[in-house]
């Protein structure tokens, strides 16, 4: 099923006045601690009678048979749809070809990342709304209208957007909870990418948001609460996890890596950090063997450095105390591997967020800001240790 592509800046950009700031969201955000029970109370704020759910195959077996237990007492019918492990074309079109004739209502897409953006990108090439379900707090991309889609080898390929954010993002933290540190930790390095590309973008007058508008303060400000509670919570959360236990501080750093992040980037901007993200992936070593916030962590100090912002430092010592990489070592690479450091340079560079930086972004400037930021993580973690990171990849 085709249907035409959607760009946001056609909408809230077209020319002939002054740029809007614009603001968008998930129509309801519900977290806590057992709250997928709960979510046939939550669909009946949809018209639904027959939905759709795409999960992997571990997914359909637990949280896919609770939802679909729970969808049942108020009569919906569920329409398994198995993920099979990367978000790309052609993982979206077989599922919109296999789903077209099933009438659905909507699409429940339970998981990561990955299978919350097919999700996404599926239910609007079926025109129906999107629930999302994440399992994890290792990225922000439940809350937000686009997708990161790969190919089939698992390089960034490219973005779409959509018209409206999911209707429901439900986040069980018991879920979230019980699931590997690492993958918080990574939720982590994520989000605390949303405050500096955030105020990076605001006060560039040039700059616009991935929907073609100027930020909103609010976004802003969820962005920057969003670096206080990571700063002041994180730790304590990636320690609860580790030990399967749901507490406040979990909470708190699950919205943080979810609502706040979510719609931060959106409403709020892009800078440095995650086109150097997005370049990374262009690596094999990298992308197959490192989650998207590891390689934002690296991204963002690398965003630092060349703004040579005090925060650095203080950035570091948290990804080094939490685990995060911190140096190029720590993402498979090395200063010395020029050629893989030159496609990663180049696809930095046509990325456009790159250039809403207050400087020019070169890639003389960038390998500078590499070098740099390598430099810094060498010595945060020769002082804080490597044994967070260490656990985390299980060396």
């Amino acid at each position: 099923m085709t249907k035409p592509a959607y760009f946001p800046a056609t909408v809230f950009n077209a020319g002939g006045g002054a740029t809007p700031r614009v603001m968008v969201a998930p129509q309801r955000y519900i977290q806590g601690a057992g709250v997928l029970e709960h979510i046939h109370r939550y669909m009946s704020l949809l018209n639904c009678q027959r939905a759709g759910l795409l999960a992997s195959r571990r997914g359909l077996a637990a949280e896919g048979a609770r939802i679909t237990e729970s969808l049942a007492r108020n009569s919906i019918a569920v329409v398994p749809a198995q993920f099979e492990g990367e978000c790309s074309l052609a993982e979206v079109d077989k599922h919109v070809a296999a789903l077209a004739d099933e009438k659905l209502d909507c699409l429940i897409a339970v998981g990561g990342g990955k299978p919350v953006d097919a999700g996404k990108s599926i239910s609007y090439r079926l025109d129906i709304p999107v629930v999302i379900v994440p399992t994890l707090a290792s990225n922000d991309a439940p809350c937000s209208a686009l997708s990161v889609l790969y190919t089939e080898q698992g390089a960034s390929d490219l973005v779409e957007f959509y018209p409206s954010n999911p209707a429901l993002v439900v986040v069980d933290t018991d879920i979230v909870a019980a699931a590997d540190e690492r993958y918080l930790v990574a939720g982590m390095g994520d989000a605390m990418a949303t405050w500096y590309e955030a105020r990076v973008c605001l006060n560039n007058p040039k700059a616009l948001t991935p929907i073609g508008a100027r930020p909103t303060l609010a976004s802003c400000a969820m962005g920057e609460i969003c670096a206080h509670t990571l700063f002041d919570h994180g730790l304590a959360a990636a320690s609860a996890v580790a030990a399967n236990r749901n507490d406040d501080d979990v909470e708190r750093v699950v919205e943080a890596n979810t609502l706040l992040s979510g719609i931060g980037f959106e409403s709020g901007g892009l800078a440095l950090a995650h086109p150097m993200a997005l370049a990374f992936t262009q690596i094999d070593a990298i992308h197959h063997n490192y989650l998207h916030g590891e390689m934002v962590a690296m991204g963002t100090m690398i965003q630092l450095t060349m703004e040579q912002s005090p925060e650095a430092q203080k950035v570091a010592e948290f990804f080094a105390a939490t685990g995060l990489p911190v140096h190029l070592q720590q993402l498979s690479l090395a200063t010395s591997a020029r050629a893989d450091l030159d496609i990663i340079i180049e696809a930095a560079l046509q990325n456009r967020n790159s250039h809403h930086m207050p400087m020019p972004v070169t890639a003389k400037s960038i390998h500078q800001a590499i070098e740099d930021a390598d430099d810094l993580g060498q010595r945060v973690a020769a002082e804080v240790g490597d044994s967070a990171y260490r656990r985390l990849q299980g060396m």
